[in-house]
């Protein structure tokens, strides 16, 4: 069974940083991202990251946030610089997993993040 668990949202200041992390499990994971969602909003991507490290980003993060993963502890982080209000959102987790000629998708259940003075 595929567990997929994120932490590390909560409220800090404009220009503030923090740090996401989501730890999978029960599966190998190709690709781990990071979407995240606004009230009224869809969900849009944030960053993604293949188990080889080739990293993407959204336009509206480039330069201040930035995704890693350790592939032995299946965890991949977002590290989150210069936040802006308009960064907060719910940030879901997400983690790919091939089988055969298939894809599967493993969500989270979101954090909150919340940039405020």
């Amino acid at each position: 069974q595929v567990q997929v668990v994120e932490s590390g949202g909560g409220l800090v200041q404009p220009g503030g940083s923090l740090r996401l992390s989501c730890v999978a499990s029960g599966r190998i994971f190709s690709t781990m991202g990071w979407y995240r969602q606004a009230p009224g909003e869809q969900r849009e991507l944030v960053a993604s990251i293949t188990s080889g490290g080739r990293t993407n980003y959204a336009d509206f993060v480039k330069g201040r946030f930035t995704i890693s993963r350790d592939n032995a502890k299946n965890t991949v982080y977002l590290q989150m610089t210069i936040l802006k209000p308009e960064d907060t959102a719910v940030y879901y987790c997400v983690v790919r997993s091939v089988r055969g000629l298939t894809t599967d998708a493993y969500w989270g259940q979101g954090t909150q993040v919340t940039v405020s003075s």
